[in-house]
């Protein structure tokens, strides 16, 4: 199935940034093989997707991985000071994957803008994303994109209070 732009969305210069199952799980999909070439099972329309993800700088935040590497770093200590640290670096910005680190986020206030992307399939099972969020949090629609697919993708920003 066909996902055009897809790439071009998610392949936007900036920082990677995921807990460290999703980072685990992202290497085993995206990284090229010793060799250099894409997995066999990849698709023509995926391979702009697999060099941005192969390309992207990524930090990864985890208390039980020893190294990384995929052109990664890991994230350790106080979240807050380690994000507030990432956001000052030159790039397009956070791209955070997974669930728990999130959440963790989000609480923190940290979170500019949530991208959700809603794929025409019900699981019925997995985790629940931002379930555990300590406060409510309003949000505004900033943008939205459908894809011929049937899967749309919806750009959020938190409401803040002026303060």
């Amino acid at each position: 199935m066909k996902q055009e732009n897809l790439p071009a969305r998610v392949g936007i210069p900036g920082l990677q940034a995921g807990e460290d199952v999703n980072y685990e799980m992202m290497e085993q999909a995206w990284r090229p093989t010793a060799t250099g070439a894409w997995p066999e099972w990849m698709a023509d329309w995926m391979v702009p997707f697999a060099r941005a993800i192969d390309g992207a700088k990524k930090h990864v935040v985890s208390s039980t991985l020893e190294r990384v590497d995929w052109n990664a770093e890991l994230v350790r200590g106080d979240l807050a000071t380690a994000v507030t640290r990432l956001r000052q670096e030159p790039g397009g910005g956070i791209f955070v994957g997974g669930v728990t680190l999130p959440l963790a986020l989000a609480d923190l206030g940290l979170i500019d803008e949530y991208e959700f992307v809603v794929h025409p399939v019900l699981a019925g099972h997995g985790p629940t994303l931002f379930a555990g969020l300590n406060d409510r949090i309003a949000l505004t629609l900033v943008g939205r994109q459908e894809f011929s697919s049937g899967a749309v993708a919806l750009r959020y920003e938190p409401i803040r209070d002026p303060a």
